[in-house]
């Protein structure tokens, strides 16, 4: 079994008297892919927040690759090797597809501040395998040929695919996806499913927020859920698939329906 890449351990966030995620312990190892289910509002994009820096924990502690990473900075959560894409589209619309895959890279370049504002002869080497670096992302999502297309013009599902580049091109060990085939026609959800697949046989682990049970049950090698802000159940896709708790969440029990 490959050591945990991801430890997260009674992971917490209160907003006001709202507590939104409430304890919340799992793991992922290195290689897996791992699915967080749960009906909506059940807290899993601000258990993603906090798991990227974009929220710091009220209470518990995120351990990546060894490493206590609990509070730290979203720069500091990439470069430590983890990449998120968003629920809510997130590109930059003024910028050519290339410039925005570009952007991925720039956490493991070297160049600084003062060496980019004079041009010097190592930042035009760093742009130019920044530059490399990001066509090869987009060639391996296959849009390779709008790299120079303005980012607010692609369709709904290249959108997608651009954001899956871009949090590639920094080389993450981890990729957390929220909502990832939201939009999407069936056809557009395989090709991201299978663009899923062949970046795991590249080194990477995904951790991903979904909602389409069949994409779910499809890719995932262990399925955590949550339900107002609690994990109710952890297992492989069978074991979830007969998880009466699960069913309950998700379907409501005959207490439930009697009250209705």
């Amino acid at each position: 079994m490959s050591k945990p890449l991801l430890e997260v351990k009674g992971l917490t966030k209160a907003f006001g008297g709202v507590i939104a995620v409430s304890e919340v312990d799992f793991h992922l190892n290195e290689g897996e892919i791992v699915a967080v289910i749960g009906p909506n509002g059940a807290g899993k994009t601000t258990l993603f927040n906090m798991i990227t820096g974009v929220l710091p924990p009220t209470s518990g502690q995120v351990f990546f690759d060894g490493k206590e990473v609990t509070g730290n900075q979203p720069y500091q959560i990439a470069k430590a090797g983890i990449t998120r894409t968003f629920q809510n589209l997130q590109v930059f619309e003024n910028m050519s597809v290339i410039e925005n895959v570009m952007t991925g890279v720039h956490c493991r370049l070297k160049t600084g501040f003062l060496q980019a504002g004079l041009r010097l002869m190592g930042v035009k080497r760093e742009e130019q395998q920044a530059f490399d670096v990001a066509m090869s992302c987009l060639e391996k999502v296959g849009i390779a040929d709008l790299a120079f297309e303005a980012a607010e013009v692609l369709p709904y599902g290249n959108q997608r695919l651009l954001e899956i580049a871009r949090a590639s091109a920094s080389s993450p060990k981890l990729i957390l996806l929220d909502e990832p085939m939201a939009g999407l026609n069936p056809q557009e959800s395989r090709q991201l499913v299978d663009i899923i697949k062949k970046k795991r046989e590249e080194g990477m682990s995904f951790l991903f927020v979904e909602h389409d049970m069949e994409t779910v049950m499809g890719i995932s090698d262990r399925i955590v859920v949550i339900d107002y802000g609690k994990k109710i159940a952890e297992g492989t896709p069978a074991e979830i698939y007969e998880n009466e708790k699960v069913i309950a969440a998700y379907l409501g029990t005959e207490e439930e329906e009697e009250a209705i």
